[in-house]
């Protein structure tokens, strides 16, 4: 370059307040390749589902404060449950050279796997476990038990079930629990009435798919005595629904929910729900993938469960 133009190339950096971005910079490098590993910086990538779901945001939380008790920074990304989607963040914080990535999976393929490993990222799991991967997740089969166990030992034994389809893995496994504390119930109770579980899918856990799944549920001849929903929002939809059609809660119908968000302790009819231990996830997926990211060859994957629990209120 010569000289005249350095000078004035220099005079507009100097004018505009121009500062060089690091991580543009190293992409012109190139990707990583046998011969050359670019550096990691201290962050951390957060691929969640769904943002606007507060289970989510809670867990979101509680990555971020083990981050910051670690100096690390983070780079959230949203899915939005898009196998398409999720493959762009991971190419963003590939992009990004951010050291690791916790991820609720949509779509991870064993290649996208390898090749996060080949540019030296760890992975950890959120609430999902794979093969060969760390990960931190809630005996969902527990929880279902600990939601129809409950209805149980208040007399209910007709029961709906309202759950996402399709249903991805712990809600299978909230089913699970629950179909299978309901069966235990009917054997060891031949004398009294059968247990039944009304299984009713919605294509999205939303409020708004409870008021309609609550809707479907009056109009029934018969309908449950309680209904278990896989999580907060369908539960808090329900209850609102329910109580605009005249409906007691819960001397008609009792609700269970399962997350306990912060609006279940504040909804029209305080919910009863499973707890999950939202920030504990989220801290215990940030603690093994820094733990992953400083050992690299040395390290051995783990697998946390955690357990959830009843919280009794009003709904049920």
């Amino acid at each position: 370059m010569a000289e005249a133009t350095r000078i004035r190339v220099r005079s507009v950096i100097d004018e505009l307040g121009f500062i060089r971005n690091e991580s543009a910079r190293r992409l012109r490098q190139g990707p990583a390749s046998t011969s050359f590993r670019p550096v990691r910086t201290r962050t951390l990538g957060v691929v969640v589902e769904n943002i606007g779901n507060p289970y989510f945001t809670d867990v979101a939380h509680g990555a971020e404060a083990a981050m910051n008790a670690d100096g690390v920074d983070a780079i959230w990304c949203t899915s939005d449950g898009s196998a398409d989607k999720e493959s762009r963040c991971l190419d963003f914080l590939e992009e990004q050279r951010a050291s690791g990535v916790l991820i609720t999976p949509m779509d991870l393929t064993q290649g996208r796997i390898a090749r996060l490993r080949e540019r030296g990222m760890s992975i950890v799991l959120l609430d999902r476990a794979l093969p060969g991967l760390c990960s931190v997740r809630v005996n969902h089969v527990a929880g279902g038990e600990i939601a129809v166990s409950h209805l149980l030992s208040r007399g209910h034994r007709r029961i709906a079930l309202v759950t996402g389809s399709p249903e991805r893995e712990p809600c299978r496994e909230r089913r699970l629990g629950a179909e299978r504390t309901l069966r235990k119930a009917t054997i060891s109770e031949r004398h009294q009435t059968p247990g039944e579980l009304l299984h009713i899918p919605r294509p999205a856990m939303t409020a708004t798919e409870g008021q309609l799944a609550a809707r479907r549920l009056v109009e029934r001849s018969a309908p449950p005595s309680a209904v278990f929903c896989a999580n907060d929002l369908l539960a808090i939809g329900m209850v609102n629904e329910l109580l605009r059609l005249g409906i007691k809660i819960p001397a008609e119908i009792a609700v269970v929910g399962y997350d306990d968000i912060e609006l279940a302790s504040t909804a029209a009819v305080p919910l009863t729900t499973v707890r999950q231990p939202r920030h504990e996830l989220g801290w215990a997926a940030t603690e093994l993938a820094l733990t992953e990211t400083a050992e690299r060859e040395e390290h051995r994957h783990r697998h946390v469960v955690l357990t959830p629990e009843l919280v009794i209120r009003e709904s049920a």
